[in-house]
């Protein structure tokens, strides 16, 4: 069985540096409330005074002018959605090949689950590279 194989795509992934405060993440998510756009994927985390949210939403312009009228500092890339194994070790596998093209994760999301795998959306800085690297071309 392949490693990976590559799903259908879901737009732009969006990596957003936060504040490690309470408030700043439902900061964000009211900022893109107010403006009507719409959640697709989302998760985050923190530590120490660092956080962050990997995002995508249902409109790509409207998220990147909330963004930059807010103040969000964030990087977005392409986001390629591959087919994980769903077992110990799968994410790894999938990574280290990327490590090993040297290609840059920015940010990750499982999206779903089926059939043995794990429907993994990668924001990576070069998809055509990372598809190379996985195989998927």
């Amino acid at each position: 069985d392949p490693v990976a194989q590559e799903a259908d795509g879901m737009g732009t992934q969006f990596v957003v540096q936060l504040d490690n405060r309470p408030g700043s993440f439902a900061g964000l998510t009211r900022a893109l409330a107010e403006e009507g756009i719409n959640l697709r994927g989302i998760s985050g985390g923190g530590a120490g005074s660092c956080a962050y949210a990997v995002l995508t939403t249902d409109d790509d312009d409207a998220t990147r002018r909330v963004l930059r009228s807010s103040g969000y500092p964030y990087v977005e890339g392409e986001t390629l959605i591959v087919k994980v194994e769903d077992e110990p070790g799968g994410l790894a596998a999938v990574a280290e090949k990327l490590a090993a093209a040297g290609i840059d994760i920015r940010g990750v999301l499982f999206v779903g689950r089926d059939d043995g795998t794990v429907e993994t959306a990668f924001s990576v800085d070069d998809v055509a590279r990372a598809r190379r690297a996985l195989g998927l071309e």
